[in-house]
């Protein structure tokens, strides 16, 4: 599984912090989400999944074959 974030889309909501807080962070300055781990390992899926579920800036996304 890759991870990518569409900055220009997130609205710093913080959903996929609360989520999965090994995967993704927030910038202090304006609350955009950090990608701390863009290929995680296989315990981490299913949290990216529920994160990218949830973002409500559809900010997400998850390349499953990657």
């Amino acid at each position: 599984m890759k991870i990518h974030v569409d900055e220009t889309k997130c609205c710093g909501a913080g959903q996929c912090v609360l989520i999965a807080p090994d995967i993704f962070d927030q910038r202090d300055e304006d609350g955009i989400v950090v990608l701390l781990d863009p290929t995680p390992a296989p315990p981490h899926h299913p949290p990216a999944r529920e994160a990218a579920a949830v973002c409500p800036a559809a900010a997400i996304r998850l390349d499953e074959e990657a």
